[in-house]
């Protein structure tokens, strides 16, 4: 029997993950604080690892003639890291649409949030236009 409604959208294969991370000594400033740039590193580290959650790698998707560039960064400082703390990263699947994905990350050290953010990614294809994100990442992020 039709509900006469849309189909529901599949869920995402994950919704967030996270992942620590040891802060390296290049990473930080003279005073031993990491360096504001690097927390757009940690946030790529993320998102990799919620992608390999859902199973599939940026690598993959790669090869399945898509990139993701990144249209959007932001990032809120609340607190500094420092050389050798364990920091943890959380990455959120915020928002998924034809073309386009949003990430948010909230980094931490032992429960408490230094710093909290946010990514808009774009799908293009080799030649650098947008297209419909399509394949593997498709499915893990819930458009199939």
């Amino acid at each position: 029997m039709a509900t006469g409604g849309r189909s529901k959208r599949p869920e995402p294969a994950v919704g967030s993950c996270s992942v620590n991370i040891r802060v390296r000594y290049a990473e930080t400033d003279q005073m031993g604080v990491v360096y504001n740039g690097e927390y757009f590193t940690y946030f790529e580290v993320g998102r990799v690892e919620l992608l390999r959650a859902a199973g599939i790698s940026y690598r993959g998707v790669e090869e399945e003639g898509l990139k993701l560039v990144v249209a959007e960064a932001t990032c809120r400082y609340r607190k500094p890291a420092h050389f050798d703390d364990l920091i943890t990263v959380k990455t959120t699947l915020e928002e998924v649409g034809r073309t386009k994905v949003a990430f948010s990350y909230e980094v931490s050290r032992d429960g408490e949030l230094l710093a909290e953010g946010g990514t808009v990614h774009v799908a293009v294809n080799e030649e650098g236009n947008p297209v419909r994100i399509k394949g593997k990442l498709a499915g893990a992020l819930g458009l199939v």
